[in-house]
């Protein structure tokens, strides 16, 4: 009886040792048992409410369809306490042995000594079924009532082999040695400890992704499919990939919360940009905020409306989930920063701004890293990896330019357009001598002239692929916008061409069609003349450029554009490459591009988004935004077709829209009609052999 001061003592342990199960989910267990103590922000019983997305991964945990759970999160999403509420069922509802697995020795300790302390002190129905007696309170091993014992221990071939143990977790665990005294990854060792339990045995790993990813060229095979990388990631990817959708307060339709939905105001100062973060539906362009407002969700009741999805499920608006999911005895879930219960949205922005203000300065991409990995739950690649030529490199070269004037040297302006779900991005370029390339404008259309029946006065957002009356807008906002010229004459220069894509979402390219043919039949001025639709070449081997009438010699089926619209045919890659070739020009005259200074720093990031890969061609390997490459590109397609053909023109003898500004036809004064140039018609009949 050494350990025991009282017969009570030993009644007890006996007592607890035969007392049969108690029926509950881990996630009930943590309901009526947890207690969360932590002053200043909240004290009181664990309530699933806080962060929903956990009730499900804590229930895989007793399941007896797999024997393994990966889940890959951001900082602060509360993943540490799947652990806590584990540990609090298994003492109280379903006695075994368990192994927690820290980064190392040090941190296992301090975690012993530290949190695991204070969740014995504060969650009593857990902290009673210790066994009395220090000797059962050690850092590393301590013992409970019911015969449960919990190691806490570090990645050691020593500690991950020669025993046998039902229940491991591995906590932070890309932070760990990836290959234990090259015996492999401690996740595999700690395997082999829960095999001999069968399906009644369970291997959990948690971490936010730490590993870079290390193929620059990769894209996913299937919607749920991690980057390759190494660490919890590559575990998700072996499991049944889980990710947590959202229902849009607006169109209804499920998406997944990602740090790529989250737009912000682009300012000098980092905290008013994330104080205004919305999270934008990347079905129809809808704003969430992050705090709730009459009719409008907040991220808290996004989150208690979640559903989590696994790879081969579709969520319907229903709300029944359909389809064929992944099988696998490994339940693996991967959750993004922006549904995290315990950080906001403004930080992440905020973390993310300062971050990149780092690396512009320094070149150092630590903290970019970090934010990525901790704060946003995703994987990183080095922008050494993407590309040999860095956002800064071009911001350093930037100019003392007038914000949104015709400098000097320009001669005529060229607008590009890129068509997206619920907003056209709008790119104007000035081009000089030599075809000299400078940014005059860049600008989003986000709003139509449709009011909101909801919101007398409000304006709806643009829906490019379904309403052709939101492309009247581009009339105004950009083929008749025009700009002073920076020479205090108050002249204006006009835009001597538009080109805009023709694809992207569903009904994109229809309405693009018809909207030229509004243009040239319904609308007055000849600005069909003056907007060319854009799409790329299907062919590798196609020319650079070439004017095309989509289906024009298909009579098989409807065709939109019915072999009336012109359409100018890019081959994307070697338009690519020409532009990247304009890029790493410095000398004036030959087709360099100029910055200048008051160019927000995303256009860089924008600019430098793709890269070019061997026997592929350009790819966006991130996904990120790429619109400032895009638009320069288009604006090269431009200048190479008819509406300028750039490479025939003689700079000794120009054609009038390229003269100096005193004989420009595009250079007018605002009390005069624009005197724009006399252009002809399309003649079907010389486009096939003149236009390529």
């Amino acid at each position: 009886m050494s350990h025991y001061e009282r017969l009570e003592d030993i009644l007890l342990r006996v007592a607890e040792a035969v007392r049969p199960p108690e029926r509950l989910t881990v996630s009930d267990a943590a309901a009526k048992y947890r207690k969360i103590y932590n002053p200043g922000s909240y004290v009181g019983p664990w309530d699933n409410d806080f962060a929903p997305y956990l009730i499900e991964p804590m229930d895989v945990l007793t399941s007896l369809d797999h024997t393994a759970m990966i889940f890959a999160g951001p900082a602060r999403c509360g993943k540490t306490d799947i652990f806590f509420n584990w540990l609090t069922h298994t003492s109280i509802c379903d006695p075994a042995d368990m192994m927690l697995v820290h980064m190392s020795q040090g941190t296992a300790r301090d975690w012993s000594m530290s949190d695991l302390r204070r969740v014995f002190r504060y969650t009593p129905a857990l902290g009673e079924k210790v066994l009395p007696g220090r000797q059962n309170m050690n850092v590393h091993d301590i013992r409970f009532l019911a015969g449960t014992r919990l190691l806490v221990k570090w990645p050691t071939i020593n500690e991950l082999s020669g025993k046998t143990i039902p229940r491991v977790w591995f906590t932070d665990y890309d932070r760990m040695d990836g290959d234990i005294d090259k015996e492999g990854p401690p996740f595999d060792l700690g395997r082999k400890r829960t095999q001999t339990y069968g399906r009644h045995g369970m291997t959990v790993a948690e971490s936010s992704p730490g590993y870079e990813i290390d193929k620059a060229d990769w894209q996913p095979s299937t919607p749920h499919e991690a980057p390759p990388t190494q660490g919890v990631l590559a575990l998700y990817n072996r499991g049944d990939r889980r990710r947590f959708y959202w229902r849009c307060a607006h169109c209804k339709e499920p998406f997944e919360g990602d740090f790529k939905h989250i737009s912000y105001p682009d300012s000098a100062d980092h905290l008013e940009a994330a104080e205004a973060a919305t999270l934008d539906c990347p079905n129809c362009g809808y704003s969430h905020t992050h705090e709730a407002g009459p009719g409008q969700p907040g991220k808290n009741e996004l989150n208690y409306e979640g559903r989590w999805i696994r790879e081969g499920q579709l969520w319907l608006p229903d709300r029944t989930i359909v389809g064929n999911p992944l099988r696998s005895d490994v339940a693996s879930f991967w959750l993004k920063g922006v549904a995290a219960a315990f950080v906001d949205w403004k930080t992440l922005v905020f973390k993310y701004l300062k971050a990149i203000e780092e690396f512009e300065k320094t070149g150092n991409y630590g903290a970019w890293k970090t934010t990525v990995n901790t704060d946003q739950g995703l994987a990183f690649i080095p922008p050494t990896l993407v590309s040999d030529r860095t956002p800064e490199l071009y911001r350093d070269r930037a100019k003392p330019l007038p914000q949104r004037v015709v400098p000097r040297d320009v001669l005529f302006l060229v607008a590009t357009i890129d068509v997206q779900i619920s907003r056209f991005e709008v790119q104007v370029q000035g081009v000089g001598l030599g075809g000299d390339v400078t940014i005059i404008d860049r600008f989003k259309i986000k709003y139509s002239r449709r009011e909101d029946p909801d919101a007398p006065g409000q304006m709806l957002r643009v829906s490019p692929g379904t309403h052709l009356e939101d492309w009247h807008v581009l009339v105004e906002e950009v083929i008749e916008r025009t700009y002073p010229l920076d020479d205090d004459s108050g002249r204006h220069m006009a835009i001597k061409a538009t080109g805009c894509d023709s694809g992207g979402a569903a009904g994109v390219t229809a309405a693009a069609y018809n909207f030229w043919r509004w243009l040239r039949d319904e609308c007055p001025g000849g600005h069909h003349l003056r907007f060319q639709l854009i799409k790329g070449a299907s062919s590798p081997h196609a020319p650079r450029v070439k004017i095309a009438y989509p289906d024009s010699e298909r009579k098989d089926r409807r065709a939109e554009a019915r072999g009336e619209i012109p359409v100018l045919e890019i081959n994307s890659n070697m338009i690519k490459d020409q532009v990247y070739g304009m890029l790493g020009r410095t000398e004036p005259g030959g087709g360099m591009v100029l910055f200048p200074e008051w160019l927000p720093r995303w256009f860089y990031a924008e600019l430098t988004a793709e890269v070019r890969m061997p026997n592929k061609g350009w790819e966006n390997p991130r996904r990120v935004s790429n619109e400032a490459w895009d638009l320069l590109c288009y604006c090269l397609a431009i200048c190479l077709s008819r509406h300028i053909n750039i490479e025939n023109i003689d700079w000794g003898a120009p054609p009038s829209f390229a003269m100096p500004w005193d004989k420009n036809d595009f250079v007018f004064s605002p009390d005069e009609e624009r005197p724009f140039e006399e252009e002809e018609d399309y003649d079907l009949g010389k486009l096939g052999a003149s236009l390529g």
